[in-house]
């Protein structure tokens, strides 16, 4: 899949991006709270390849109603001692016709064995994190 946004893998620069999107496990999400307030929050994601990135989330958690107020967001991941900066914005999208987690191989090659560690099966994740959440990528930045 071609990215329109993620950087080209020939640079270094686009390798990095590319390597942590693919291989990390968490990404820090921000939406925007009610008073304007940022509310980062670390979640689990899987990059699609191209511009989009999957989350599941809790059906009760603020995000959600964050997004609906305002579906722009940031994810960013911890800049490794200031030496590897990724940040993505993008608009974050509700899913109502999304497969579950149990039904997402991809998710589940990537994280099945976190899941049984903690929730003891993908069918209890998904109880818990029920919401899917697609956030269309529209720029990165870092270096």
């Amino acid at each position: 899949m071609v990215s329109e946004v993620i950087p080209d893998r020939a640079t270094a620069y686009g390798e990095r991006v590319h390597r942590r999107l693919t291989e990390e496990m968490a990404i820090w999400l921000t939406t925007v709270g009610r008073d304007g307030t940022p509310q980062p929050n670390p979640v689990g994601f899987l990059w699609d390849g191209g511009d989009s990135v999957l989350i599941y989330s809790q059906a009760n958690a603020r995000r959600l109603a964050n997004i609906r107020r305002q579906p722009r967001v940031s994810l960013n991941f911890d800049g490794n001692g200031g030496d590897d900066i990724v940040v993505l914005t993008g608009t974050a999208e509700i899913l109502d016709d999304h497969p579950a987690v149990p039904d997402n191989p991809a998710w589940l090659e990537k994280y099945g064995e976190a899941i049984d560690a903690r929730f003891g099966d993908a069918v209890s994740f998904a109880e818990r994190f029920s919401v899917p959440i697609r956030i269309h990528l529209t720029r990165v930045r870092g270096f």
